[in-house]
């Protein structure tokens, strides 16, 4: 009697194993054979559980969305437009830095992708990049019709910006600079940062009218 493959390690423990794979080598960098060594399983097992690499993973992706969206979710609700940078710049920070994981960016690794037969996987994460940046434009937007942000300030310059950021963060993390040297460079980053005109305040004006 046939009673089926018996299921021998635990699907969430083995994604997170994956998901810290290919945070540490990337998509092209994380074969089959290392994936199911790692997880300890062979590799039909792994197949069965999870489908493709690339179905695993695209449900890293997802996982690493949970653990990490709050990043951005908090920091879209921010007072002002130079504390959303702030808190998604020191929190990707902390992030890339974090003991226990590894350097850099899952985002930043996947999207590194180059060969013919990772361009889906490309062309997902610049997707989701891109998605993220959609929010700091509409947040920006709103910060300059508000009056937070300068009448001539660019939202879609500054998202593009503080994304260019984070990229160039997580690389340096990936290359061993530390987390206090990174908060450096944001706390430089900020200072340049387009200023609140408390004298003509949008919300100010409506009030006195």
């Amino acid at each position: 009697m046939n009673r089926g493959r018996p299921r021998t390690f635990d699907t969430e423990q083995a994604l997170d194993t994956a998901l810290k794979l290919f945070w540490q080598h990337g998509y092209e960098g994380t074969s089959i054979a290392l994936l199911a060594d790692a997880i300890g399983v062979n590799p039909p097992s792994l197949y069965a559980a999870f489908g493709n690499k690339e179905e695993l993973f695209v449900q890293t992706i997802e996982r690493y969305v949970d653990l990490n969206g709050h990043i951005y979710r908090d920091s879209l609700q921010k007072e002002t437009a130079q504390e959303v940078a702030q808190g998604i710049l020191e929190g990707v920070v902390k992030l890339v830095t974090r003991p226990g994981s590894p350097n850099g960016c899952l985002m930043v690794q996947g999207a590194l992708a180059t060969s013919p037969d990772s361009e889906k996987i490309r062309r997902m994460m610049v997707t989701l990049r891109g998605r993220a940046e959609g929010w700091l434009v509409d947040r920006f937007e709103r910060a300059r019709q508000e009056g937070d942000l300068p009448p001539d300030a660019d939202p879609h310059g500054l998202a593009c910006y503080l994304m260019t950021l984070n990229s160039g963060l997580a690389v340096q993390a990936k290359s061993g600079i530390s987390q206090k040297q990174l908060l450096k460079v944001v706390a430089i980053a900020l200072e340049s940062w387009p200023r609140y005109q408390p004298e003509f305040p949008a919300k100010a004006r409506l009030q006195t009218k």
